[in-house]
């Protein structure tokens, strides 16, 4: 079954970027976030989703 994109809600989002973090996604995750809050009314629940879910490439650290 097909859904379109547009009728996502922000929970439907958040819920997919549990299910990858979950799965060791953390870039899909961040990008799937990030759609959330951005379909987010509230400001501090859409900063909240952010904080939780940080883009890997700016949270990663090198190892040797």
């Amino acid at each position: 079954m097909l859904v379109d994109p547009a009728d996502l809600t922000a929970a439907d989002h958040l819920d997919a970027a549990r299910e990858m973090a979950a799965a060791s996604r953390p870039f899909l995750a961040h990008l799937l976030a990030e759609e959330a809050a951005r379909r987010t009314a509230d400001p501090a629940t859409a900063a909240g989703i952010r904080a939780a879910f940080p883009d890997p490439n700016l949270t990663r650290t090198e190892a040797d």
